[in-house]
């Protein structure tokens, strides 16, 4: 196993919501396929009034704010973000990204690669 660099452009661009195309695209950064062995990185970008799905699961989230801004929706309410920012969603919080802003909504997330990083 080497190091290796990663161009996002070069990774294929996965569209998250069938019902609502082009509102949120993951990129799936690293992943098994690297012989990454503990982590997964992903790339979202959520379209301008766009949110990924109010959904939990039993991995936990690290996420930096790459570009723009929105609000986490939690069961506490609404936490706002920015960019440069960083947030995090333990195990089997409810959570949602909204991007609130008038650009696009980029944010890398970090997962166990025992969560859904294939």
């Amino acid at each position: 196993m080497q190091p290796k660099v990663i161009d996002p452009s070069e990774v294929v661009a996965e569209h998250v919501y069938p019902d609502a195309p082009s509102k949120v695209v993951k990129r799936n950064l690293v992943t098994h396929r690297d012989d990454a062995p503990n982590f997964g990185m992903r790339l979202f970008e959520v379209e301008a009034g766009g949110a990924t799905d109010h959904h939990q699961h039993p991995w936990e989230h690290e996420v930096f704010i790459v570009s723009g801004s929105g609000h986490l929706l939690t069961d506490d309410g609404l936490k706002p973000f920015a960019q440069g920012q960083a947030v995090f969603v333990p195990p089997m919080a409810m959570h949602q990204f909204q991007n609130t802003g008038d650009a696009p909504l980029q944010f890398i997330c970090m997962i166990p690669n025992s969560g859904d990083c294939q």
